[in-house]
């Protein structure tokens, strides 16, 4: 996956009511942000820029990883 739509506002509103949907939701941003990363590694740039950068997306990730950790568990179905 590699390609991140914006976020609407009926997809957050059911985010927040839905937390099957909440944990898919972050599963796949997180999965968009550490393909992006991997990409960004591997391309030739500044390298005051690129590692401020890439400090700056793998804090969101782990923070991403936590919301997904912390999240109400998804019943067994």
């Amino acid at each position: 996956m590699s390609f991140f739509s914006p976020l609407t506002e009926a997809v957050l509103s059911r985010a927040r009511a839905d937390p099957a949907f909440r944990q898919k939701l972050l599963q796949q941003s997180l999965d968009v942000l550490l393909d992006r990363l991997q990409r960004e590694r591997q391309i030739p740039r500044s390298v005051t820029a690129k590692h401020a950068q890439m400090r700056e997306g793998v804090t969101l990730a782990l923070r991403l990883a936590e919301l997904i950790l912390t999240a109400a568990p998804i019943p067994e179905r």
